[in-house]
């Protein structure tokens, strides 16, 4: 697997080798996230080192409620190697979709110059959280099985409950 914890934040090359009809309009660095490794909070990387926080903070909460939003450059220099001249941001959303859509929209963008690199920190959650990540995902899932049952109902049981009223 992963040979440190700081392994995931790294920037993947784009996907290449895949066939024309699953390529879609952009690249993209083919990654599969679990429901451990997806989280409300996100390091932001690429930020030019120019006071840009009140900047970030701005766009980023077009996409949802932030609950923080603060500069770990000097935290994440000691992990690993920056890029120079970058700020590195960590924001908690309030919901894990505000947090999914974000990464979704900004990763690869262009901000004042610089091209952001979003990735999920699940390394910053409390054990409280990662509970309540666990219980929402299977209420999900006991939410989907129920809809999914539902409509998998014979239709010759349906008739007779019909025909009986």
């Amino acid at each position: 697997m992963e040979s440190t914890p700081e392994e995931h934040h790294k920037r993947l090359e784009y996907c290449t080798t895949r066939p024309e009809y699953r390529q879609g309009r952009e690249l993209k660095a083919v990654k599969v996230y679990t429901v451990a490794s997806e989280s409300r909070h996100l390091l932001i990387f690429g930020v030019p080192k120019v006071n840009l926080q009140s900047n970030i903070k701005s766009k980023l909460q077009a996409f949802g409620k932030l609950l923080c939003c603060t500069c770990v450059t000097s935290e994440m220099a000691k992990k690993m190697e920056l890029e120079a001249f970058t700020d590195v941001f960590a924001v908690q959303f309030e919901r894990l979709e505000q947090a999914r859509f974000a990464k979704r929209k900004l990763d690869a963008s262009q901000f004042y110059g610089g091209i952001l690199h979003i990735s999920y920190a699940p390394e910053r959650e409390t054990h409280a959280e990662l509970r309540e990540k666990f219980l929402i995902r299977r209420n999900e899932i006991d939410f989907r099985l129920r809809c999914n049952r539902k409509e998998q109902t014979p239709p010759a049981i349906k008739k007779t409950k019909a025909l009986n009223n």
